[in-house]
């Protein structure tokens, strides 16, 4: 039998690879046009595109403003993403948890749509 890992330990473990990935990989990423800008470039319509609702954002662009260093940028970008990433999922946890939706029916749990009536003596 193998021994479990604790909720926690998981968790913690898996926010430390993504931000190892996040300051590690992401910096090194191309700076070449993604596919949707590489396809507007090669068919002439890259100049007609216009920017997103987002764009004035502090961590628009994969960097974070006043950070001039491009790849600590990124890192920085990607470390907050992270966070409001998690923030957003545990939240959501709690709120279902507290609601008491996303629980599964239960076998001792009686359910009259499963039930058959009992038969008179």
């Amino acid at each position: 039998m193998r021994p479990r890992v604790r909720f926690g330990v998981f968790l913690a473990a898996g926010l430390a690879v993504a931000a190892l990935l996040v300051l590690l990989v992401a910096p090194r990423a191309s700076s070449e046009p993604d596919g949707l800008e590489r396809v507007a470039q090669d068919e002439g319509f890259s100049a007609e595109a216009e920017d997103h609702a987002l764009s004035d954002a502090p961590t628009a662009d994969y960097g974070v403003d006043g950070i001039d260093d491009g790849a600590l940028g990124t890192g920085v970008a990607g470390l907050i993403g992270i966070a409001v990433t998690f923030a957003i999922a545990g939240g959501l946890v709690l709120l279902l948890r507290r609601t008491g939706r996303g629980r599964g029916p239960t076998s001792d749990a009686p359910h009259a749509e499963h039930s058959t009536p009992s038969a008179s003596p």
